[in-house]
């Protein structure tokens, strides 16, 4: 790819600099070997590239996704602005009413690895949902080290999120961060990473990855399922091993099913530090959030400034919660919709309202659902055996405490976010800025 091809000026902005290259330039910049050296950190690691490459084949793109630095920042004040509302005890009463009683405990941590996911469009980025489990942010920090420049023209655009050779430090302090919010001192001697069958997640490598992150901090780690787990004496066990701290990868949000008695007791009496935890996923995740975050009437009426209620208004698609009453309303324009269950995660059972059906629409209306304003997705064209593809993307913004720890992009086809599609999976993403033009022109190296 020739930056002088687009023929850009200075005038043309950051943000069309961004978009043209994802647009005209399907250039692969991912390095295999590099990738390689950073998933196999340690001996135990040692083959987990090829298994990635046999089981997981559309984990990793080989295609750098761009935005601009004015994109970046939206990004970053829309989380603010996000982080503001969520501090009035008005919202916090709204969302822990609907919420059960356990997502009242508060025991201070913030929750790691929040995940907060925009479509890119020409009103800038739009924030489609928020997660509070968001897995693949150490798999992507291992994705944006693995990257080469595919020409010289290319290097000066290859500015990451973050700064890569200390993020996994930064991962760790998050951690230790909410170790000392509930009270802790010094370090966890013994973390779990709990998930069902954790084996069988299509993430499961990233688990392996954050096994290694602990122990090379000092900090011993396991990898379970809740079932392995006891509470005996006051304290989490696991293989007659007391537990301080579990990172939380379950999708039951709220500890709700038998097998994870001993995880909610010890969560409950604060006998461990665990994050994410319910109450996070009540402030932040319920989908019925984004109906009072996109209501003006609303956010004014729990006392949101006028400039946060702009802020807000600007970055995030109407959403409402889908009642009978709405019904017809929401049938009538379900062509600009996308359907969504509040309490859903990893796109499961959500719907373009053009696409559905009546007997889906029925299901709908049972209840449990939001109807968001349709935020389109923008593109990035990807090379796939020889010929040029154009592929759907969202960009996540991993945060910690309201502070944006990297982002990543996604590439899939179809509705939804999926990693069954060629060419998709994982992106890093890089800021492109109208200053790299004029280095970009000459080829200079980064």
């Amino acid at each position: 790819m020739d930056a002088g091809d687009f023929s850009f000026t200075r005038q043309v902005g950051a943000r069309r600099v961004a978009e043209a290259i994802n647009r005209a330039c399907d250039c692969r910049s991912l390095d295999p070997e590099r990738l390689r050296l950073q998933l196999e950190a340690e001996p135990s690691l040692f083959g987990l590239a090829a298994e990635i490459g046999r089981s997981r084949p559309h984990l990793f793109s080989a295609t750098a996704v761009f935005i601009a630095p004015e994109t970046l920042r939206s990004m970053a004040d829309m989380i603010a602005a996000i982080e503001s509302v969520l501090a009035l005890p008005a919202y916090q009463a709204t969302a822990l009413d609907r919420a059960p009683p356990i997502a009242r405990i508060d025991h201070g941590p913030r929750s790691v690895f929040m995940g907060f996911d925009f479509h890119l469009g020409e009103a800038g980025p739009q924030l489609i949902e928020i997660n509070t489990n968001a897995g693949g942010a150490v798999l992507n920090g291992v994705l944006a080290r693995a990257q080469r420049a595919c020409c010289e023209q290319i290097r000066p655009f290859l500015r990451p999120t973050a700064e890569l050779e200390a993020l996994d430090q930064r991962w760790v302090d998050d951690f230790l961060a909410e170790w000392s919010l509930q009270g802790r001192s010094g370090r966890p001697a013994r973390v779990a990473i709990v998930d069902e069958h954790p084996a069988a997640q299509y993430l499961y490598p990233e688990f392996l990855l954050f096994r290694h992150l602990f122990r090379n901090a000092g900090i011993e780690a396991v990898i379970c399922d809740p079932a392995e787990l006891s509470f005996e004496s006051g304290r989490l066990m696991h293989g007659g091993v007391p537990i301080d701290l579990v990172y939380n990868r379950l999708t039951d949000f709220y500890l709700q099913t038998g097998a994870l008695a001993p995880l909610r007791t010890a969560y409950e009496t604060g006998a461990i530090v665990l994050t994410p935890h319910p109450r996070a996923h009540a402030l932040y995740a319920d989908k019925r959030n984004l109906s009072v975050l996109s209501d003006a009437a609303r956010l004014a009426e729990l006392g949101v400034p006028q400039p946060l209620i702009d802020r807000l208004l600007a970055g995030i698609p109407r959403t409402v919660e889908v009642t009978p009453a709405r019904a017809d309303a929401l049938w009538a324009a379900r062509r600009s919709l996308f359907f969504k269950p509040f309490a859903g995660f990893g796109s499961r059972a959500t719907y373009r309202g053009d696409k559905l059906t009546q007997r889906v629409w029925q299901e709908i209306l049972a209840g449990g659902y939001v109807a968001q304003s349709l935020a389109l997705p923008s593109e990035r064209r990807v090379a796939l055996d020889g010929q040029s593809s154009d592929l759907k993307l969202d960009v996540r913004a991993y945060a910690y405490a309201g502070a944006i720890r990297l982002v990543a992009a996604r590439l899939y086809r179809g509705q939804t976010t999926n990693f069954r599609t060629p060419g998709g999976g994982f992106a890093p993403v890089f800021v492109a800025g109208t200053n790299d033009l004029a280095t970009g022109r000459k080829g200079a190296a980064a």
